[in-house]
């Protein structure tokens, strides 16, 4: 068992991955809680409920999955079937599921009655590096993703690397994309470790997977106790998500996943760097042909890179009309850079549309 600490002003907790950690999750819930709502998705309690059964009592809510239903109505559904199931604020909401319910059973967690406690059980890799962990929660809005939202801390954070075998390989690789994150904006020597064992992480090898899940939860978990608001630091975490995001609200949420989105945006922000003479030529290349490596991202349709430029202004991450860039400066390091100029931004999605 590896545990991580996330000590914040308003909560301190721990990350946990541990193999086989979902048979022992009755250890986990507060002996002094009331009802337990869990949160998850068909799927995945088709696929690991029966570890639930028999464990404690609790009542499964059914979010319907999809970037396209992260959104306020489906939150509001959510909690009318709370109230009708006797909640109250000693109640917990447990979520169980990928990256959409982990922000979504947060959110609806940090509203409900102004606030009831949260268990996040991620089950997929995005989730368990990047989603579950820091108390950002939130829905989307047409206009952008994650544009309503709260921070609202768990009370513990379990990771079992045990549920990837059941994970699409497309799902799979998306997570992947965010641990080459990872690497890029804070460790050299998990970018190294991910670029010389794609092989056996590609083949879910157990040894060096839940390496680069220790090493990538571990970094989440140092930046959000650094920086739990993201005032300054946390910042570096979204790394290839301005675009990114832009890229998701241009296609309607429903092209690509997630981590394909951030991996095209971590691209074109390799390539802005490089622009701007802040990393060579090979250093951009390394990085890119990492992300080949975990890919491939989906074929574009008609993209327009002037459309995505002007959903940046869109993003939650601009503040007064300014667009925060975070690029690289190195592999293991990266800058917060604003006055990028529009020509530049284009370009560098050019680039990385060839």
């Amino acid at each position: 068992m590896s545990s991580y600490a996330v000590t914040t002003r308003t909560q301190n907790y721990q990350a946990i991955v541990e193999r086989g950690i979902l048979n022992r999750i009755a250890k986990y819930i507060p002996q002094r809680a009331g009802k337990v709502f869990i949160l998850t998705t068909r799927d995945v309690w088709d696929l690991h409920g029966a570890k639930f059964e028999g464990k404690f009592p609790h009542q499964v809510l059914f979010h319907p999955g999809g970037e396209p239903n992260k959104r306020l109505s489906v939150i509001e559904d959510l909690a009318e079937q709370m109230v009708a199931g006797g909640a109250d604020r000693s109640s917990i909401v447990v979520a169980f599921g990928g990256g959409i319910v982990t922000d979504a059973g947060g959110f609806l967690a940090a509203i409900f009655m102004r606030g009831i406690p949260v268990i996040q059980i991620p089950t997929t890799l995005l989730a368990q590096v990047d989603a579950a962990i820091g108390g950002k929660t939130g829905v989307n809005l047409v206009a952008g993703k994650n544009l309503i939202g709260s921070f609202h801390q768990p009370l513990i954070v379990l990771i079992d690397p045990e549920v990837l075998s059941t994970l699409p390989e497309r799902e799979y690789r998306a997570g992947l994309f965010e641990i080459v994150k990872a690497g890029i904006i804070r460790s050299k020597d998990l970018f190294t470790l991910l670029t010389e064992r794609s092989q056996d992480i590609l083949a879910l090898d157990p040894t060096v997977v839940d390496k680069i899940i220790e090493e990538s939860v571990k970094i989440k978990c140092e930046v959000v106790t650094a920086d739990e608001k993201e005032s300054d630091l946390r910042k570096i975490l979204n790394f290839g998500h301005t675009i990114g995001h832009a890229l998701e609200a241009e296609t309607n949420y429903d092209q690509f996943l997630h981590g394909e989105a951030v991996a095209f945006g971590m691209e074109a922000a390799v390539r802005i760097a490089q622009l701007r003479g802040m990393i060579s030529e090979e250093e951009a290349e390394e990085m890119i042909d990492t992300f080949d490596m975990y890919g491939p991202i989906p074929p574009f349709d008609d993209i327009k890179p002037k459309n995505l430029v002007a959903r940046l202004v869109k993003d939650k991450k601009t503040v007064q009309g300014t667009v925060h860039f975070v690029l690289p400066t190195g592999i293991g390091s990266v800058k917060v850079v604003t006055g990028i100029p529009d020509t530049t931004v284009i370009k560098a999605i050019e680039m990385a549309l060839e």
